[in-house]
């Protein structure tokens, strides 16, 4: 049986690029309301290059932490064409990913 950690990259692993989800999300794929969980897995992600944590959001839009900064999430986000503004998804639904 898979950890719940290795249940939440096997979900992340489902968003394309151009699209986020959120921890809450994530955690209701699951059937858990463990949404800090989802975030602690997200940190502990032993595969950065493989498993696109990046992806993950918080439910307000604000892009949240990530392991090598909010400024390289930002970034990667943007390359993936998610459009940021202020530490923000500007139009959270319509880059929104649900399981």
């Amino acid at each position: 049986m898979k950890t719940f950690n290795e249940q939440c990259y096997d979900l992340i692993m489902q968003i394309p690029k151009g699209k986020v989800t959120t921890y809450k999300i994530i955690a209701e794929a699951l059937n858990t309301k463990a949404y800090r969980a989802v975030g602690n897995a997200m940190k502990n992600n032993p595969k950065i290059l493989k498993v696109p944590c990046h992806r993950v959001v918080n439910s307000n839009g604000y892009v949240g932490g990530y392991v090598n900064g909010v400024e390289k999430k930002i970034e990667i986000l943007k390359n993936e064409g998610v459009v940021i503004y202020g530490g923000k998804i500007t139009d959270l639904k319509k880059y929104l990913f649900v399981f």
